[in-house]
């Protein structure tokens, strides 16, 4: 059974960089693509981007220019910065397991985090 858990600062100040980890278990990270989502209050789900499975990195339009991910083999763990974090970012993030058919079949519970003004 894959498990994942995101972890974070929970609170993080207007400008900063934002870091999340989502260690992974009954799973290698090098087996699958692996991606993040958030939501805000209120609104849907928001993709942020992904590592595929043979490492490359893909990001969605709007959070491209501050958003990296990263693959930690030796932890078997991935990891989420965000540059420049404004109250807009505050929100639940998760991180999923991609499938071969494009679709996320594990996710974590998510972790909460907002962004002070």
């Amino acid at each position: 059974q894959v498990q994942l858990q995101e972890s974070g600062p929970g609170l993080v100040k207007h400008s900063q960089t934002l870091s999340l980890t989502c260690p992974v278990t009954g799973g290698t990270v090098t087996a699958n693509g692996w991606g993040w989502i958030r939501q805000s209050p209120g609104k849907g789900l928001q993709w942020i981007g992904e590592i595929g499975r043979r490492g490359g990195l893909y990001y969605g339009p709007s959070l491209k220019s501050r958003a990296s991910t990263t693959r930690d083999t030796t932890n078997n763990q991935i990891t989420l910065h965000l540059t420049a974090v404004t109250p807009e970012d505050s929100a639940v993030y998760y991180c999923a397991r991609g499938t071969p058919d494009s679709v996320y079949d594990y996710w974590g519970q998510g972790t909460h985090v907002t962004v002070s003004s």
